[in-house]
């Protein structure tokens, strides 16, 4: 009977240990990166064929948080307990309502970042088609930036396939789109932080140069500060080459870096302390000659981007500003406004910039 049951025993352990192994080669072997350089395609609806020197123009930059983020939700990787979104419904819903909050400003450039194309944390909803629907008059591009096989973790509710990316949206003709490979971990964090980029969109100036437009959604979870450092200083240096070239800049984005150096604590103070995720200030020592933070808000105090996901949003919840505009010098930042939602759809609130080109 004993040598019966240690026999069933040693079978069960083989059968796990057999899954598990099978699990892993799987994974490192479905593992690719997207080539770098790549065009991306432009879907043409746009009326304005350049922009012009002189005039105002409104730009948007917002995190949807691939429609997961009500009020009451918590991510695993941040220490809180949900991988999907709550339902279906509600990712409809809160896609519906970051699409239809941002139009409501009338931009003229949108920066969309963690928009789901098909993952089963937000039930294989294509939600670039979904916010499409929203600004039927304006040029778009969409760029894959994270994108993974079947992950089983957590057990109570794997991950899953994950397909996601940052969409730029022009109400000015895009002459062309290129998406740009960034560093990333060659540890196991690569297999949750995939296929990090940004994208670059071109749009013509009546003085015969370009607008390049510059969304970027950096990595949040990298142990790794020369990882952070080198994703930072690539986009930079392009912008830079840009500037140099008598180009204009605009990049707009989620930068998981301390925007402001000290938001966290400003806003927050004592509850940073609690917090096992701390954002690191964006190292302006890395900024070259002619490329600068839009940092002149008009708010009377300061409104945070994002908030912890360790927990549900609430008087508690640490609150940071990591979200934000890069611009070249001979782009004149005329607003800056964080827009203050008590992130009601996403876990990161819209950042509203108005600038001219001169």
């Amino acid at each position: 009977m004993l040598k019966r049951i240690l026999k069933i025993v040693g079978l069960t352990s083989a059968i796990i240990v057999a899954v598990v192994v099978c699990y892993i080669l799987y994974v490192i072997v479905s593992y690719n990166r997207i080539q770098d350089m790549q065009a991306l395609e432009v879907s043409q609806k746009a009326q304005m064929q350049c922009v012009k020197l002189n005039t105002e123009y409104t730009a948007i930059t917002q995190n949807c948080g691939f429609g997961a983020y009500s009020p009451d939700f918590t991510f695993f990787m941040d220490g809180g307990t949900h991988t999907w979104a709550n339902s279906k419904e509600s990712a409809i819903a809160n896609i519906d309502t970051a699409a239809s909050e941002t139009l409501s400003f009338d931009p003229d450039f949108v920066f969309f970042q963690e928009v789901d194309t098909d993952s089963t944390r937000s039930y294989h909803i294509n939600q670039q088609n979904q916010i499409a629907k929203y600004f039927p008059k304006y040029d778009q591009i969409f760029a894959v930036n994270y994108h993974s096989v079947f992950l089983a973790y957590p057990l109570t509710q794997p991950h899953g396939i994950c397909n996601s990316g940052i969409m730029t949206l022009s109400k000015a003709k895009i002459g062309s789109g290129l998406r740009r490979s960034l560093t990333v971990s060659d540890g196991l964090e690569r297999f949750f932080d995939l296929d990090r980029c940004y994208s670059v969109s071109r749009i013509p100036v009546e003085n015969g140069k370009e607008l390049v437009l510059y969304n970027v959604h950096l990595s949040a979870y990298c142990e790794d500060s020369k990882i952070r450092d080198s994703q930072l200083k690539q986009l930079l240096s392009d912008m830079h080459e840009e500037y140099e070239n008598g180009n204009y800049t605009v990049c707009g984005g989620d930068f998981n870096q301390d925007f402001t150096g000290d938001s966290v604590l400003a806003l927050d103070n004592e509850k940073a302390r609690k917090s096992q995720w701390v954002t690191q200030p964006f190292p302006k020592d890395f900024l070259p000659e002619g490329i600068l933070q839009a940092l002149k808000y008009d708010d009377s105090k300061l409104i945070p981007t994002c908030r912890s996901a360790m927990y549900p949003y609430g008087p508690d919840c640490m609150t940071f500003v990591i979200d934000g505009f890069l611009v070249s010098c001979n782009v004149k930042v005329t607003k800056l406004h964080n827009v203050d939602t008590e992130f009601a759809y996403s876990d990161h609130n819209p950042v509203l910039m108005r600038f001219v080109l001169e």
